[in-house]
């Protein structure tokens, strides 16, 4: 049995997007086909308790509210390991691509595209920067990576030289 740890900061009710529903659809399966393993779902504001999928799933709710980047960096690289830490865990996953730089639990993040990459001039500034900063290091840092396309896995490969088999 495993201790899995998730990132769940993008379940919100009422408010799924993209990489929510992501979130949402895989969760909602991977925890009930692996009753096996228990799952801490870390979520960064008050939840619904419509996202505790199965009994194999216990919440964790520590904030501050992860909304904007100046609130990324303490959230994920000192209450997320943090957290982790306190509850011996033994992967952390994060289906928005944030992982903590900080600590050693080993880390599976999801990319789901590096567009920000190649087209910087569509995000806020600091959003930019952020983005630009720190993914590569994630997916340096990330002991696996999911990607949800070839393309994706291929770009990551030759823009951030992240090893194919890595991902």
């Amino acid at each position: 049995m495993a201790k899995i740890a998730v990132n769940t900061r993008l379940l919100q009710e009422g408010k799924l997007e993209g990489i929510g529903w992501f979130t949402y659809e895989t969760l909602r399966r991977i925890v009930k086909a692996h009753p096996e393993h228990e799952f801490l779902f870390i979520f960064d504001r008050p939840f619904s308790n419509k996202f505790i999928f199965a009994n194999n799933v216990k919440a964790i709710y520590s904030g501050p509210p992860t909304r904007h980047v100046f609130l990324f960096i303490p959230w994920f690289d000192f209450i997320v390991p943090r957290l982790l830490r306190k509850h011996k865990v033994d992967l952390f996953v994060s289906p928005d691509g944030h992982i903590p730089l900080r600590g050693t639990t080993p880390s599976l993040a999801v990319i789901h595209d590096i567009n920000f990459h190649h087209h910087p001039e569509q995000l806020p500034f600091l959003v930019r920067k952020y983005y630009n900063f720190f993914f590569p290091r994630f997916a340096k840092k990330a002991k696996k990576i999911v990607t949800v396309s070839e393309f994706t896995r291929s770009d990551l490969v030759e823009s951030y030289s992240v090893e194919r088999d890595k991902n």
